[in-house]
């Protein structure tokens, strides 16, 4: 039961149940035997590893075939994913790509951090952040259309089958994101 001064009233109560206190992040070593049960465990039931951005690649092109079907049947990359009758949406990574979607959601809001905010340095302003994000992602975007595949499917899907090409591209990934994080570094101090 809550004890009142006299300057606070009932109508507080509720909003004190309502805040959500947010707990401590996992530790980062646990989360990575979490990761890597979990692509063990993907490789064994499914046959396939991880990754996103095929998922979102279909779900694209499922809203490709709703407008254009015409030129959906026409490419050949597309005719693969949803040519004639094939439903782009009938594959194992759309699935994948939604549930990592609604577990972040689901994460979020059990630890208290489902809130909108922006994080940045004082050195940057919201507008400037949000558009730094959204031309960071509309490379990476690009960048995994290119190589046909994300970090995800490269890193910890090629990177456990022990393929030269995704070590290699790790690397170079790190290489390169230390390097952009040191050209931008006033963003954030």
């Amino acid at each position: 039961m809550a004890t009142y001064t006299s300057s606070e009233t009932a109508v507080q109560e509720p909003a004190k149940k309502a805040e959500r206190v947010a707990k401590d992040y996992v530790n980062p070593y646990f989360a990575g035997i979490l990761l890597g049960l979990v692509l063990f465990f993907a490789f064994f039931i499914s046959g396939n590893g991880l990754g996103a951005s095929g998922g979102m690649n279909r779900m694209l092109v499922f809203i490709e075939d709703l407008i254009a079907p015409q030129h959906v049947d026409r490419t050949p990359y597309l005719i693969d994913m949803a040519g004639g009758n094939k439903n782009p949406l009938d594959s194992w990574v759309v699935f994948v790509s939604v549930g990592t979607i609604l577990g972040g959601f689901v994460s979020g809001w059990r630890n208290g951090r489902f809130k909108v905010e922006t994080n940045k340095g004082p050195n940057i302003s919201n507008k400037m952040r949000w558009m730094m994000a959204f031309i960071g992602g509309a490379l990476m975007g690009y960048g995994a259309r290119m190589a046909r595949g994300c970090t995800s499917g490269q890193a910890l899907s090629g990177g456990a089958v022990l393929s030269v090409g995704s070590w290699a591209f790790m690397f170079a990934v790190f290489g390169g994101a230390y390097l952009l994080a040191y050209s931008l570094r006033k963003f954030w101090n």
